[in-house]
């Protein structure tokens, strides 16, 4: 499993990266993994509002359909279209061409809430 260090994970096993005032999301190489092969993704709209925890995009593989939740309050400002034709890269390439969308979190977003890679390690190992 990889853990990049330079990304904050939330116990629904979504990753966050930051990127100037945003941040993308996708889910992690444990929560890829779980699922097996990704055959379908349903994206949030872009505009829509959230707050932390909300249930906010479906991921569906040969094995189930899991909701992905917003690690973070804010406004979705972007999705990754390209799910649409490829849903696969979210196992091929969970951290880079998988990320699934991007919020511009609120005053409150909740970033200080999540973990860093090795607590997310540590916890990931423990399911």
């Amino acid at each position: 499993m990889d853990y990049p260090d330079n990304l904050k994970y939330s116990k629904s096993h979504e990753w966050v990266r930051q990127d100037g005032d945003t941040v993308a999301v996708g889910i992690t190489d444990y929560a890829q993994d779980q699922l097996g092969d990704v055959v379908f993704v349903e994206l949030p709209s872009v505009g829509t509002t959230v707050s932390a925890g909300d249930s906010i995009a479906v991921v569906e593989s040969v094995k189930t359909a899991s909701d992905i939740y917003a690690p973070v309050a804010g406004e979705v400002v972007e999705v990754n279209v390209t799910l649409g034709d490829k849903p696969e890269l979210l196992n091929s390439s969970p951290f880079k061409e998988g990320w699934m969308f991007k919020i511009r979190p609120s005053q409150s977003g909740g970033l200080e809430t999540l973990m860093n890679a090795a607590a997310y390690r540590q916890f990931a190992e423990s399911q």
